[in-house]
């Protein structure tokens, strides 16, 4: 009964719509720009209208169709971008191809804990010490936290936290005094970043940082595979922006370690600093084992200290070998030439084209399987879903459905004179050519795959 309630009301309503008076089209001649927004406009009329029409309905279609009519009035009386474009930057990850060292990768967990310890005391208005960000550290990622990793994000991210001595801090018997200096850290915030007039670290603020962590780590590795390319015979010069991987001879381990800022001290400090001073205060109380050591320690301590960390370093150019003896020197400087003109192109491909060419590479032996599924099948025409099916059963890597049907496309995209797709109706249908050689097929693909890694 209520059902059909229901669909007298909307036969009401569409009587009163059509006794409404029609609104006049949009003229031929206009502009592309006036003609969407005459279009736009027109749509909000007929939406005003049949909000007026239907007044009488019933109360539970009510609040639908008004947000209905509300949508377009705000997005036609408003000029501002909607979300996903002004904040379109902050969903931009680094290529998946430009993979970060271990050490780095370690370091960025670091940050991550970091912040999420740092988040919750800061939240609560407690004070950031570094004991306690170490414990809880080292509690989520089982590994050791110095405060040599505090002053490596310092230098890989000098905005994320300001760094202090302080004391008259309350310790709560973790076996430091309260009159002693601790270390704090207090997280760097905008203006904007208030909730009730005071700053709060954001679950969307946290991310944010932790990405532009990650850029910073990216970036340290760009500077030292800069350097590599520029060493390079020839020299390669590849922009920041175009670059999706790295060098094939590139060695990302090879990155030297993040030299760690200058953490604050306490005035006057009263612990040890360096191997040399526990050294000249502990001599004649080890043993000479323990003394050679710490000798040891505090001469590679200095040796660190004296030099940068240099970049990473290319392989020397090789010398001509006894076996490109008599040829051409313009010859080689052309091959090697073309060489660096690949890996550039490599390093600058796209991730879409990069699918691309994944794909390309499993056309030819899916090729094979979809002619003997047809040939099992004794069929001219197969359904999308049965000819997936067949394919991912056949195929030797898992593969869902929806991938096999993008393949299938590309097939047919390259050999249309092949393989054929027809939507029927609501169904979509391939055909195949099973009197076509084989081998003409895979000779195409082949060709179709080399033009692309051309590219």
């Amino acid at each position: 009964q209520e059902d059909l309630a229901g669909l007298r009301c909307r036969l009401r309503r569409v009587k009163e719509l059509a006794q409404l008076p029609q609104l006049p089209p949009v003229p031929a001649g206009a502009s592309t720009d006036l003609r969407s927004r005459l279009e736009r406009v027109r749509q909000l009329e007929l939406r005003i209208r049949e909000k007026k029409a239907g007044s009488r309905g019933t109360p539970a279609t009510r609040p639908a169709r008004d947000a209905e009519v509300a949508a377009p009035a705000a997005e036609a009386g408003s000029e501002k971008p909607p979300a996903y474009q002004r904040f379109h930057t902050l969903a931009q990850d680094v290529p998946p191809g430009l993979t970060l060292p271990y050490k780095f990768k370690v370091l960025a967990e670091m940050f991550r804990s970091v912040d999420t310890i740092a988040g919750m005391l800061f939240n609560r208005s407690e004070t950031i010490t570094f004991a306690k960000v170490k414990q809880g550290v080292q509690d989520m990622m089982r590994k050791q936290f110095e405060e040599r990793h505090v002053g490596q994000i310092k230098a890989v991210y000098p905005t994320s936290y300001r760094l202090r001595q302080e004391k008259n801090i309350p310790t709560f018997g973790n076996g430091v005094k309260k009159s002693d200096y601790q270390l704090t850290l207090e997280p760097v915030l905008g203006d904007e970043e208030k909730v009730g007039g005071r700053p709060h670290l954001s679950a969307s603020r946290l991310l944010e940082r932790r990405k532009e962590f990650n850029r910073n780590l990216v970036n340290i590795v760009k500077q030292h595979h800069k350097a590599f390319l520029a060493a390079l015979s020839p020299p390669m010069v590849v922009p920041e922006e175009k670059l999706t991987r790295w060098h094939p001879r590139f060695n990302v381990d090879e990155v030297p370690d993040i030299s760690p800022a200058e953490l604050p001290r306490p005035p006057q400090e009263e612990r040890l600093t360096t191997a040399q001073e526990v050294l000249s205060t502990a001599r004649g109380m080890l043993t000479p084992k323990m003394e050679k050591a710490l000798a040891n320690l505090a001469l590679r301590t200095a040796e660190a200290d004296a030099g940068e960390p240099a970049l990473s370093k290319a392989p020397a150019p090789a010398s001509t070998s006894s076996a490109l003896k008599g040829v051409s020197q313009a010859l080689l400087e052309r091959i090697r030439a073309k060489e660096a003109q690949k890996l550039q192109a490599l390093m600058t491909r796209d991730v879409r084209q990069e699918e691309r060419l994944a794909m390309l590479g499993r056309l030819p032996a899916m090729a094979r399987i979809l002619r003997n599924v047809f040939v099992a099948e004794k069929k001219q025409a197969l359904s999308m879903e049965v000819a997936c099916a067949r394919m991912a059963d056949s195929y030797a890597t898992q593969m869902p459905p929806g991938e096999m049907e993008k393949h299938l496309r590309l097939l047919a995209e390259l050999l249309p004179d092949w393989v054929g797709i027809h939507a029927v109706r609501t169904d979509t249908y391939i055909k195949l050519d099973k009197g076509k050689d084989l081998r003409l097929v895979a000779e195409r693909l082949a060709k179709a795959a080399k033009e692309a890694e051309s590219l």
